[in-house]
């Protein structure tokens, strides 16, 4: 078969969310002679990016998405096997997040937590109803790159700036990224308390994470 129609069958398989024929792909993939990173980066990581933007445009609910994030971790499994170790993916960033003390709110956090370990980020996740000094000490014990809160109060949302300021007091503002989130997080609230960005969708996080890591 033509690579790209493996490429193809790939991206259809996450958008299908099955994961038993993600996996059966990826294996005949291999046994035709494919590419595992060909398959992992045009491939499945394609697919889940498109579910991505038709979970942002309401075309796809959450469950799809988690059923669909996890047809592509199987099947990234079996490749990533057959890459030579030095080609194996190298995890994109250390990332530390939670919900802010107060808010006891998960699932939106817990579809990013997702998105981000499916494109390859070390995610440390903290949980709801999280202190300021929880998101600081495990930063720190972690050497997180980056830090997200979430908030999907108003009345919980000032965690968010409070968080800002225990990393200065700490002396690790300048060695970490802060991203925010949540119902009742805006861009214009991210600049306000100075986080570096604010992650509207899974999708939007990720393209904006990339951005300023690199």
């Amino acid at each position: 078969m033509e690579k790209a129609e493996w490429i193809k069958k790939a991206i259809q398989s996450i958008l299908d969310t099955d994961d038993e024929a993600a996996k059966e792909i990826a294996q005949k993939a291999l046994e035709d002679g494919m590419d595992p990173l060909d398959m992992i980066n045009e491939g499945f990581s394609e697919g889940i990016r498109r579910m991505g933007d038709l979970f942002d445009r309401g075309e796809v609910f959450l469950p799809g998405l988690l059923i669909g994030s996890e047809a592509m971790s199987a099947a990234v499994e079996i490749l990533e096997a057959a890459l030579p170790v030095e080609e194996q993916q190298k995890k994109l960033g250390v990332i530390v997040i939670g919900t802010v003390e107060g808010d006891i709110h998960d699932i939106g956090k817990g579809i990013i937590v997702t998105m981000l370990r499916v494109h390859g980020y070390e995610v440390h996740d903290l949980g709801r109803d999280i202190p300021i000094k929880e998101f600081v000490e495990k930063a720190r014990e972690v050497k997180a790159d980056v830090i997200g809160s979430s908030a999907m109060m108003t009345t919980t949302q000032l965690g968010q700036r409070r968080l800002e300021e225990a990393l200065k007091e700490a002396g690790m503002r300048d060695k970490v990224k802060t991203m925010v989130g949540g119902a009742v997080a805006t861009d214009h609230w991210a600049k306000r308390i100075g986080a570096d960005m604010f992650g509207e969708t899974p999708q939007d996080t990720i393209n904006k994470l990339e951005k300023i890591l690199n």
